[in-house]
C-alpha cells in the first residue's frame, strides 16, 4: 500500500494482462507482476488500485488481479523488516477491510524472502 502520488524509483512495464502501463515502486512488486504475468489463473492485473470510495483515498493497493473464475484477488507487498512497524500495520488493516466491504475475502500479503 502507497501513498497516491507515490514520488519514489519506479518501474513501468507494460503487460498482456493489463490495460495500462504498470507502474511498480519496488523490487517486490516487480517480481510479483512478473509471476502473475506467468500465471494462467490470472487473467487480468490492475496495479496501484486507489482505495477511493474510503476516508483513506489516498492510499492504493498493489495488485487487483481477476483470475480465470472471475473472482477478485488482492495483493499487498511489503518487505519483511517493516511487516511489524505500526503504520503498516494500520495500512494493511485499512486495505483489508476496504476490499473486505466490497465482498472480496481473497486478500493476502506478499513479502521478499528470508536471507
Amino acid at each position: 500500500m502507497r501513498r497516491r502520488n507515490y514520488k519514489g524509483k519506479c518501474i513501468k512495464k507494460a503487460s498482456c494482462k493489463s490495460k495500462d502501463i504498470c507502474r511498480t515502486y519496488d523490487d517486490i512488486q516487480l517480481a510479483f507482476l512478473n509471476l502473475l504475468e506467468n500465471d494462467n489463473n490470472i487473467m487480468e492485473i490492475h496495479c496501484n488500485v486507489p482505495l477511493d470510495d474510503s476516508e483513506y483515498g489516498q492510499y492504493t493497493t498493489d495488485f487487483v488481479c481477476i483470475k480465470a473464475n472471475n473472482e477478485f484477488m488482492v495483493r499487498e507487498c511489503v518487505f519483511r523488516k517493516l511487516i511489524s512497524k505500526p503504520l503498516t500495520v494500520k495500512l494493511l488493516d485499512i486495505s483489508r477491510n476496504y476490499w473486505l466491504k466490497k465482498g472480496i475475502t481473497d486478500w493476502g500479503l506478499v513479502t521478499n524472502e528470508e536471507k
